[in-house]
């Protein structure tokens, strides 16, 4: 997720995860609430209220599995939309909610992770003492952008980068693409107000009234700071043309979807060359970086341009654009005024989203995104009991045993490159739940009275920790996600797929339904996870998570044939007006989407077989076969806002709901027989796409 879309996600929920909102009335402002009312119930993991009888399944899949859900669930004015990811982060939120409120009491029984958890959800709950202090938390960093001059410019981006305030690019550390034992330093494009480089770029009235607005935000916002009206307008045009440019610079996101692109190791003499006089060092200094001796210069084009653009570019205006992107990154913690007007522009303007989740539930949000760990800790002792993670972790083998078998049926693969293929499988991790060893907080202050120094401090922590992992071993344990995140990931340089606690509830998993609805649900999402280790990103790097081409050239000719088959399919999908989905942006969910969900059915039948279930009789009135593929369909029933749609479209790698349904659907070699679709109906047509 690129930082924009990180920040629209905290924006809305306080959390930053791409498929969630939350909704509840608002509290009052300065009220910390003893208790959270139980609003919101889990939904059920077959949903007969949001069947439409009346559709034919073999037309439209989608409206029979989903066509009643919009008018079921109307999207609240501060969700950009509902869906079954809203429904269980709404849930899974009210829970955090409930244990948050319970740690922020005090008392002196509180563990050392609740009283961390408590005071930073406390502080920021505290609207009345937010309100007081106004800028005061962050004048000293007000004053250290006003002064900076050129030579320190370094040192002040350092200093701002620790602290989670991305600007002109980002820093980091990562696994080396081709050596996945070692972590290495990383620099890349970032620093953009704006979602990704077309939003300045496209032409068209929509994007034209965007930028518009963003100049109009900036310097709304920089009035609230403190600057003169008729000189935040100049300042927010000035920063316009500064990030313009730097867009032009900017790879775009389809493009960076391909590793080779991004993976350009340079010694960091490269770096001393465009930043003299030991500029490099100072900033490596401010932002707490080990010294190294080489790094990845991800995108190099714009790393060079934008040092280009900070020499010409004038003081003021470098100053008024650090100024900008501090305060619309602590405008949560910051008075009411900057907070609506930050919400005005990345939630409302960008996404339709009318008006702000209730205060508890994003500051929920920013404690599990500042320590979740800490957070989840208590979570899966609360809510991820029993044989969940057993049950997940055999349907998990079930699906890796059911690909194992489809590699032995592929016609198009060598043999050569199916052992090759069967290597990266067998090594594949499964991580469920959380981890084996949760996240140490003990040297992270947080105080019950300081909501925007918990989060400058909390982000600092973080960057410590992940720098100084630079030169070191990798440690296989550790996560990206925490462990109430309603979602889950493949990671090519670690070979593994991870699904935390907060997904696997209902209604992606529910043990009390048929194994039928539980493998169409979180089945598929394995499914989808596993299949993204032999996508078109993931098929480039091998078992041990190096960056390395196991492919036959004849191999690798069949499987683009097979992948630009789904990206055909998918461009020729109208979203929203006249905006297309972008089949090649998405190309590596929609394999996965496509691939998971043939080896959940294939696993599904395996496990029924085993089981001796009855695949004649009928639950509810449906088969077993029709009740998997009606549960993976439910899995992507959403009501939607249009911009919504648009900004997805525009900027995320997964497709919109309605076809990560049925573009799966139609591809799906045991759907006909399961509906009795005729070949040649819509939901079956003559020629279909398969990759895996």
């Amino acid at each position: 997720m690129n930082q924009v879309t990180t920040r629209i996600a905290a924006i809305l929920t306080g959390l930053a995860i791409t498929t969630s909102t939350s909704a509840f009335a608002q509290q009052p402002a300065s009220a910390i609430p003893t208790s959270v009312p139980q609003t919101y119930l889990p939904t059920p993991s077959f949903d007969s209220s949001s069947l439409d009888a009346t559709a034919d399944p073999c037309n439209d899949f989608y409206k029979f599995a989903c066509g009643n859900y919009a008018a079921n669930h109307p999207i609240p004015a501060d969700q950009a939309g509902a869906n079954a990811f809203y429904q269980l982060y709404n849930v899974n939120t009210q829970e955090l909610s409930g244990i948050l409120t319970k740690a922020a009491a005090g008392g002196d029984t509180r563990s050392p992770e609740e009283q961390k958890i408590g005071d930073f959800y406390k502080a920021c709950m505290d609207t009345d003492a937010i309100e007081q202090r106004g800028l005061a938390p962050i004048q000293d960093l007000l004053k250290e952008i006003d002064s900076t001059s050129l030579r320190r410019l370094p040192t002040t981006i350092g200093h701002l980068q620790r602290m989670g305030i991305t600007v002109f690019f980002s820093y980091g550390e990562q696994q080396d693409f081709k050596d996945a034992s070692k972590q290495i330093a990383s620099i890349d494009q970032g620093g953009l107000g704006m979602p990704e480089k077309d939003y300045y770029l496209r032409t068209g009235a929509k994007d034209e009234q965007f930028r518009k607005d963003y100049v109009e935000h900036v310097a709304k916002m920089l009035t609230l700071g403190g600057s003169t009206p008729q000189q935040a307008a100049k300042d927010a045009a000035a920063i316009m043309t500064l990030e313009t440019e730097m867009a032009k610079a900017s790879m775009g996101v389809t493009e960076r979807r391909d590793p080779d692109k991004i993976y350009h190791i340079v010694p960091v003499a490269t770096m001393d060359k465009l930043l003299p006089f030991g500029m490099y060092e100072q900033f490596e200094d401010a932002a707490h970086s080990p010294r190294v001796a080489e790094l990845n210069d991800a995108s190099p084009d714009f790393i060079v341009r934008t040092v280009a653009l900070a020499r010409s570019t004038d003081i003021a205006t470098l100053r008024a654009y650090m100024r900008y992107h501090l305060l619309s990154a602590v405008a949560t913690n910051l008075p009411k005024r900057f907070d609506d007007e930050n919400f005005s522009f990345y939630a409302t303007k960008l996404t339709g989203t009318q008006s702000h989740a209730p205060r508890w539930k994003r500051c929920s949000g920013r404690v599990d995104a500042a320590v979740g760990e800490a957070l989840g800790k208590v979570y899966v002792q609360q809510y991820f009991a029993g044989d969940s993670k057993a049950k997940t972790l055999q349907m998990v083998h079930d699906i890796e045993a059911a690909m194992d078998h489809d590699l032995d049926q592929l016609d198009w693969m060598s043999p050569e490159t199916k052992v090759k293929a069967k290597e990266k499988l067998h090594l594949v991790a499964n991580k469920i739940g959380y981890p084996d060893k949760f996240r140490d907080y003990t040297t992270l202050a947080v105080k019950p009275d300081d909501p925007v120094g918990n989060q400058l401090r909390a982000a600092a922590f973080e960057s410590d920790r992940e720098l100084a992992r630079i030169g070191k071993p990798v440690d296989p344990n550790e996560w990206d996600m925490t462990p109430p995140t309603v979602n889950a990931y493949y990671n090519s340089s670690m070979n593994d797929i991870n699904f935390p606690a907060g997904i696997l509830q209902p209604s992606f998993y529910d043990p009390k339904v048929d194994d039928a609805v539980n493998y169409g649900h979180i089945g598929a999402i394995i499914g989808h996870e596993l299949t993204h280790g032999f996508d078109d990103e993931g098929k480039k790097f091998d078992g041990h998570g190096n960056l390395a081409d196991w492919w036959t050239p004849e191999d690798t000719k069949q499987f683009e044939a097979k992948t630009g088959c789904l990206a055909d399919e998918y461009s020729s999908f109208t979203a929203v007006d006249d905006v297309h989905v972008n089949g090649r942006l998405t190309l590596g969910e929609n394999t996965a989407d496509n691939g998971g969900l043939v080896l959940a059915y294939m696993a599904y039948l395996d496990r029924a077989a085993k089981q001796n279930v009855d695949l004649t009789a009928k639950i509810d009135g449906y088969t077993p076969a029709q009740r998997f593929y009606i549960g993976y369909a439910q899995n992507y029933c959403a009501n939607e806002r249009p911009d919504a749609v648009r900004a997805q479209v525009l900027t995320d790698p997964h497709s919109p709901p309605r076809f990560r349904a049925n573009g799966a659907i139609v591809n799906q070699p045991g759907f006909s027989a399961a509906f009795s679709c005729k070949k040649g109906t819509p939901m079956v047509p003559v020629q279909s796409c398969r990759v895996w």
